[in-house]
């Protein structure tokens, strides 16, 4: 490519993290075909920032089992500290999903999951697969520690920075 070209090329990335940025979006990905030679692939992709929680006008949420919790906390937005410590985002522990697809528990159907409340893990060891574009993908622990919740259930969609499990 020439400099033209590639000036032009920043100016488009640019672009792009400007769209980014201004539609709250997480990624992005352009595929451009100059001729038989030349081609662009631009993938730009940021992290979210931090959920900040605000007030809602809401009736009090009724205690839920826990799997349905983290729902329930963000759905109230109470104005004592009680839901910001509910939010699981924000728990220095959490194991944050680190793409969008399907999450599995355990190895195969019908087999223990790989960690349960109260499972000691070492750094390193699987945790769950989250399954995207039909890759199954093993998430492992970032540090030793105690399972201390089990934020999804086996076989539901997660986002990209979605809370999964948290370690203490």
């Amino acid at each position: 490519m020439t400099q033209t070209s590639h000036g032009d090329d920043v100016a488009f990335i640019r672009a792009l993290a400007e769209l980014l940025r201004d539609n709250d979006l997480t990624e992005l990905e352009v595929k451009r075909d100059y001729g038989e030679d030349s081609k662009l692939n631009v993938r730009v992709t940021r992290t979210p920032p931090a959920v900040v929680q605000a007030p809602a006008v809401s009736a009090p949420v009724p205690a839920v089992a826990p799997a349905a919790a983290p729902q329930a906390a963000s759905a109230s937005g109470g104005g004592d500290a009680a839901p910001a410590a509910e939010d699981p985002s924000s728990h220095p522990g959490v194991v944050p999903s680190p793409m969008v697809g399907t999450v599995y528990l355990q190895p195969e159907p019908g087999t223990d999951p790989f960690v349960r409340v109260g499972s000691k893990v070492s750094k390193g060891q699987t945790i769950l697969i989250v399954e995207a574009m039909k890759t199954m993908n093993q998430i492992a622990a970032p540090h030793d520690g105690t399972v201390t919740r089990v934020l999804v259930e086996d076989g539901s969609p997660v986002e990209y920075g979605a809370p999964l499990v948290i370690i203490e």
